[in-house]
């Protein structure tokens, strides 16, 4: 026996005379915990599906921003003429066609890092006016069919 009175080698009880273990009370606790463990993922699933509408509503309303930020800036007169230059971290979009164009500016990138002396010279050539930027030909349509 160990120190808290307890046999090393086995129990010691013979099973043969020890009764069986209650059906019932096993599938009432059985029972009880596949309740419990659907009621906290339901809940679970709830709050989840709760939080991510809230992030689908603020994501719709700052595109509406955006889209009247947008509306904003294309009403100013001499912004046409402005022109900047592609960043080297571009933001993905979700469509299929601003993502073939993001893969697309990110290849000229690449060929513009790639370049050295000439690049000067091709920076020149791929700059990009506001207006004429596919990301926001979209958005400038949507403004064009409200005027």
């Amino acid at each position: 026996m160990d120190e808290d009175g307890l046999p090393l080698m086995g129990s010691g009880i013979d099973l043969t005379k020890v009764p069986a273990i209650q059906q019932k009370r096993t599938v009432a606790f059985l029972n009880q915990f596949v309740v419990h463990t659907v009621q906290f993922l339901n809940r679970f699933s709830t709050v989840c599906e709760e939080k991510l509408a809230d992030l689908s509503l603020r994501i719709q309303q700052i595109e509406t921003t955006l889209n009247i930020l947008d509306a904003k800036l294309s009403s100013i007169p001499g912004l046409e003429d402005v022109t900047f230059e592609v960043s080297p971290v571009s933001v993905t979009s979700t469509t299929n066609e601003s993502h073939s164009e993001a893969t697309s500016e990110r290849s000229q990138q690449n060929s513009l890092q790639d370049s050295g002396p000439q690049e000067s010279e091709v920076a020149a050539e791929n700059i990009l006016t506001v207006a004429k930027d596919p990301r926001y030909a979209r958005y400038l349509k949507m403004v064009q069919v409200v005027k």
